[in-house]
């Protein structure tokens, strides 16, 4: 079933968002919380302890089935760290979303498979407004 979803991004400070966020609406991460160190380090690059620690995916239900989804990213501007996830039900209606938000705007990583198994673009629309478009491994 197509969703939407609010994607978070913080400088290093996504878990302890995502704790109060899980105190306040009171419920419980939806699947594991994956880690930066997951992923194959960069060639020649090597992950400080702190990089690989840092948040590369977790998921919280709030209200009305709607997710907060949130990751760390190496810096980010309080007041533009919020991105809106769609993800829809095919691989073609990603495409034509995809092809549609970004007409005029900015792709930032071209939709693709991802390691961790998604089908996963993300671009700035023309009016500056930030988008994922997300299909997951399972769905």
């Amino acid at each position: 079933m197509a969703k939407t979803s609010i994607y978070l991004n913080f400088k290093g400070r996504t878990e302890a968002a995502f704790e109060l966020y899980r105190s306040i609406f009171r419920t419980d991460y939806v699947g594991p919380i994956h880690r930066i160190k997951e992923l194959p380090a960069p060639p020649g690059k090597p992950l400080t302890v702190e990089e690989g620690n840092r948040i590369m995916h977790m998921a919280l239900p709030i209200l009305g089935g709607t997710l907060l989804r949130g990751t760390d990213v190496p810096s980010v501007a309080e007041g533009t760290n919020v991105s809106i996830m769609v993800e829809p039900d095919s691989r073609a209606e990603a495409e034509r979303l995809f092809e549609a938000l970004a007409a005029g705007g900015k792709v930032v990583m071209p939709l693709a498979d991802m390691p961790w198994g998604a089908y996963f673009g993300q671009l700035v629309d023309r009016f500056g407004v930030q988008w994922f478009v997300n299909i997951d491994a399972a769905g």
